[in-house]
């Protein structure tokens, strides 16, 4: 919940600027990252709080490894007095790399009607069903998942954002009557990156919500080849804009970015059995 509100308090003091001073500008880029990332870091070290009280664990679980748990904490750094801290980093740059870049995808694929807010539909519904299987100790065990017993209630969360979503994409479906905006899409991505790493499937996340990483890329590597190259890869980037640009239609696209989300979703709740 304070993943969700400090990100949309975020994107709403931006969209408040825009519409005050009637301009498409709102908080500077490095305003707006400064304080996304000051809210990761907090959230970083609320789970290493809880990580001494035996809520969370900072190890990682990788998909296909069982037996391979990396733990993001240098150990050996925690038991010297002068500089321990440091032994965090590692755990609070992660944590800070995925809640960021989840809020920050899923801002860049809010460009198109009822797009970004049909693909939180399909990841935060696959995201209830690993919190689910988080907290089930036979299922935990069974699918070789990390117990924990508190993560039902995150699958509360998560069915009600699906509700919610749901609910807003009634009336956000094209021809679109409400908008989401950066308070909307910057509190949807910031929850969805803090349950993801809440529940260790922070490596699972790009499957998760793949439209959102493939948006974001497009738009990094539009990005870096201009900027070395003075090209172009895409006709415009985001990657929606690209297909728009080629005669798609905005239905179209889509209803096509929504079934592309849904198979890298179900690709991701497979992988529970495989591993």
């Amino acid at each position: 919940m304070f993943a969700a509100c400090a990100f949309g308090a975020v994107g709403f003091a931006d969209d408040y600027i825009k519409v005050v001073n009637r301009r498409n500008l709102g908080l500077t880029s490095k305003a707006k990252l400064g304080l996304q990332v000051a809210t990761s870091i907090l959230i970083a070290v609320a789970l290493i709080t809880m990580q001494t009280w035996g809520m969370y664990s900072t190890r990682l679980l990788v998909p296909f490894l069982k037996q391979f748990h990396p733990d993001l904490v240098i150990e050996n750094l925690v038991s010297n007095p002068a500089i321990w801290p440091l032994a965090f980093l590692p755990f609070i740059g992660f944590v800070m790399l995925v809640i960021v870049g989840s809020s920050n995808a899923v801002n860049l694929t809010d460009g198109l009607d009822g797009l970004a807010i049909g693909c939180t539909v399909i990841a935060a519904g696959a995201l209830a069903v690993l919190t689910y299987v988080s907290g089930h100790a036979t299922f935990a065990d069974y699918l070789g998942l990390e117990h924990m017993p508190l993560a039902g209630e995150l699958t509360i969360f998560c069915g009600a954002m699906v509700g919610s979503a749901i609910g807003f994409l009634w009336y956000n479906a094209h021809p679109a009557e409400v908008f989401m905006g950066d308070v909307g899409s910057l509190a949807l991505g910031g929850a969805i990156g803090t349950v993801a790493v809440m529940i260790k499937q922070e490596l699972l996340l790009p499957f998760i919500g793949g439209i959102f990483v493939i948006e974001a890329v497009s738009v990094i590597l539009q990005v870096t080849s201009y900027k070395l190259r003075k090209k172009r890869i895409f006709k415009m980037a985001p990657l929606h804009h690209h297909f728009e640009l080629l005669g798609w239609s905005e239905s179209k696209i889509i209803v096509r970015f929504w079934i592309a989300s849904l198979v890298f979703a179900l690709f991701a709740l497979t992988t529970l059995k495989l591993r």
